[in-house]
């Protein structure tokens, strides 16, 4: 049976997430987006999205739970996006160095430590169906906060964001919510009348 970690452990660990509230996320920054959101600001809407959806399916309280450790190892390796010339095999590596880093600090046989490595593995592997959900709403919180952002600051474009999750979607939650922000986008921008 495993064990809880100890109070040294505990307060490590949430010493180190204190990185994900303070690291702003690479797209806003490179986009020169005013006061963009952190790491943490991400993981807490893919927490709430998870709540939302409610029964469809998949079992919410792990997709809550996933979302919440799905970008924990951006607390050691930062924000590592397509543009930062990094490969995904070079940054699955030092994602999972610091996993590895992350698993150690909580007592590898401690069960948090078990149940944010497996969770994170799950998310990774995508292929369980909560998993895939996860996955959609991490793509679909990045289009909700372009949107937030092109109607905070007039003229700011950000369609990059929207084209990069074009038929992307694996869910049928994840497309109609999706298609549910495009149209109020598409509305915003005049290219269609509200119905």
């Amino acid at each position: 049976m495993s064990h809880a970690p100890s109070a040294k452990q505990s307060i490590d660990f949430l010493l180190l997430l204190q990185k994900l509230k303070v690291t702003k996320r690479t797209g806003w920054v490179r986009k020169e987006v005013p006061a963009p959101e952190s790491i943490a600001d991400h993981m807490y809407r893919m927490g709430m999205m998870s709540l939302v959806a409610g029964d469809c399916g998949v079992d919410s309280n792990r997709c809550i739970r996933m979302a919440l450790v799905h970008d924990i190892a951006e607390s050691i390796v930062g924000d590592i996006t397509p543009h930062c010339n990094v490969s995904k095999k070079e940054k699955n590596a030092l994602e999972t160095d610091a996993m590895n880093q992350i698993t150690a600090i909580l007592g590898s046989d401690t069960g948090a430590a078990k149940e944010v490595s497996e969770l994170w593995n799950e998310y990774e592997a995508g292929t369980s169906p909560e998993a895939q959900l996860v996955k959609d709403f991490d793509k679909l919180e990045m289009i909700i906060q372009a949107h937030e952002y092109e109607e905070a600051n007039a003229g700011m474009k950000l369609q990059e964001f929207f084209d990069s999750t074009d038929g992307k979607f694996r869910t049928q939650l994840g497309i109609e919510w999706a298609q549910e922000l495009i149209k109020r986008r598409r509305v915003q921008h005049g290219l269609v009348e509200e119905k």
